[in-house]
């Protein structure tokens, strides 16, 4: 049995760092490689793939305001 050190969860909302909109979206899956981990994102029927550099539990409201 391998164990992760998973940063995020299945069902957990987060925000991706780098949209100015700040769309919450889901994690709702978990892709673990040899040297790294993804995670499926899901907003409304799009789902996208991110590192965890990429994401925060935090909306951030300064970016979504400021464009």
């Amino acid at each position: 049995m391998m164990l992760t050190d998973s940063k995020f969860k299945i069902k957990q909302t987060v925000f991706l760092i780098t949209d100015i909109d700040q769309h919450p979206r889901i994690v709702v899956g978990i892709l673990v490689r040899d040297n790294s981990i993804q995670y499926e994102l899901a907003s409304g029927i799009e789902c996208t793939w991110h590192y965890d550099f990429e994401i925060t539990e935090e909306k951030n409201v300064l970016i979504s305001t400021s464009y």
